[in-house]
């Protein structure tokens, strides 16, 4: 068996020598030690300085969220300038803004060692899992929000030289107070090939459905209608490798009633023109079922039942009528979808893309290189949520 040695800040106790038993280091302990500290990795000694930027008031006195320098409508603040390297291991955000919808009107950018692109480019809101703008309580693996309106993220945000987190204004009235903490690790050097987090809103407002002719979903235009290839679906985003991808968060304004979840996934790894992956229906991504007991199906009736767990979650159910509004989201913790040359995420809206409700996204990734890809993010003007008339059917199943 061929011998190597583990890098020197690696923890003393887990400096193993065989190449295989690196190789299970590498995979397990160690990305346990540096990234989500769980009880099996608590005992063991840490190699990393635990550093934090804040908004804490550096007079010592109680101006912590810059009340007497509230972010005016149009800037932009560098609230983080990182030298590394280092792994970001938390966010935590509250703003206290009097503007309607500020979730949506904030943006959150983060850039990785250099690049002049953000890596991170979203509404604050959407990127923490509000897409329709409002507040709403509720618990995951890497994304929170407690109360009071507390926004927390707890994806690892590795960097090899700096890091720069910004937020812009673009609404029209100043942001009182911007309360933060940005919790991060930092390092004598970090391995090799880590790659950098990325993640990007895009919204349809509305999809563009090829009917509005039809009157449920279940009728026979809509359900013999065949989609193989997903040109028309919503694309959550596109990305070039290598790198892997962990999750999405989406919210739904129903233009049009019965419920909006007919459509399939389809992930598309390494072949832009056939899917590898996919799915059985926008609920059985999210790891529900049954139309998360909306669309009247007996036994199931049509209640509106919400639950948000570590890896999926569906914290605002509004029913299937015209005007509902839905929030849900998946992440791949238990399994990142790795791809080497290309990615592409989609879903259908409604069968074969039948329907033309809103969507908004945001999706979560890790890469090597820039974002070549991405779609630039809407104007303020055409981020706030507002239902559209598409035409379509108005009600729901009772």
């Amino acid at each position: 068996m061929r011998h190597c040695s583990a890098p020197s800040f690696w923890p003393g106790a887990l400096r193993l020598r065989s190449c295989s038993a690196l190789l299970l280091f590498l995979t397990a302990p160690f990305f346990c030690h540096a990234f989500a500290q769980d009880l099996s990795t608590l005992p063991f000694e840490k190699h990393y300085s635990q550093e934090r930027v804040s908004s804490a008031d550096p007079t010592g006195a109680n101006d912590d969220g810059n009340w007497t320098h509230p972010i005016k409508a149009g800037e932009q603040r560098t609230i983080a300038d990182l030298t590394g390297p280092g792994i970001v291991t938390h966010l935590w955000f509250t703003i206290a803004s009097g503007e309607p919808y500020h979730l949506k009107k904030i943006v959150l950018r983060m850039y990785w060692d250099g690049d002049p692109l953000p890596a991170v480019e979203s509404p604050i809101g959407d990127f923490f899992g509000l897409g329709l703008g409002e507040y709403v309580n509720y618990e995951s693996g890497p994304l929170s929000v407690g109360s009071q309106r507390a926004l927390n993220c707890f994806f690892p945000m590795p960097f090899y030289k700096s890091a720069r987190i910004t937020i812009t204004n673009e609404g029209e009235k100043d942001i009182s107070a911007f309360y933060y903490n940005i919790d991060w690790q930092k390092y004598k050097e970090l391995p090799p090939g880590m790659f950098h987090f990325f993640a990007e809103y895009r919204q349809a407002q509305p999809n563009q459905g090829w009917t509005n002719d039809w009157k449920s979903n279940d009728e026979s235009k809509v359900n013999d209608a065949r989609n193989t290839d997903g040109q028309a679906n919503y694309v959550m985003f596109e990305a070039e490798g290598p790198g892997q991808y962990v999750g999405v968060t989406q919210s739904i304004i129903q233009n049009q009633g019965d419920w909006w979840g007919e459509g399939d996934d389809m992930m598309f790894v390494d072949d832009q023109r056939t899917p590898k992956v996919l799915g059985t229906g926008s609920e059985d991504y999210y790891l529900g079922a049954w139309c998360y007991g909306n669309c009247g199906i007996n036994p199931f009736g049509s209640s509106h039942p919400t639950f948000s767990y570590k890896l999926y979650g569906n914290p605002v159910n509004g029913g299937d009528d015209r005007g509902a509004k839905w929030s849900v989201y998946r992440f791949h913790l238990d399994s990142p979808v790795p791809f080497e040359k290309y990615f592409k995420m989609t879903i259908e809206h409604g069968n074969a893309n039948h329907r033309s409700d809103n969507f908004y996204t945001v999706a979560y990734w890790y890469q090597s290189g820039p974002h070549k890809l991405r779609k630039p993010l809407p104007p303020v003007s055409e981020r706030v949520p507002h239902m559209v008339n598409t035409g379509g059917p108005t009600m729901g199943k009772p």
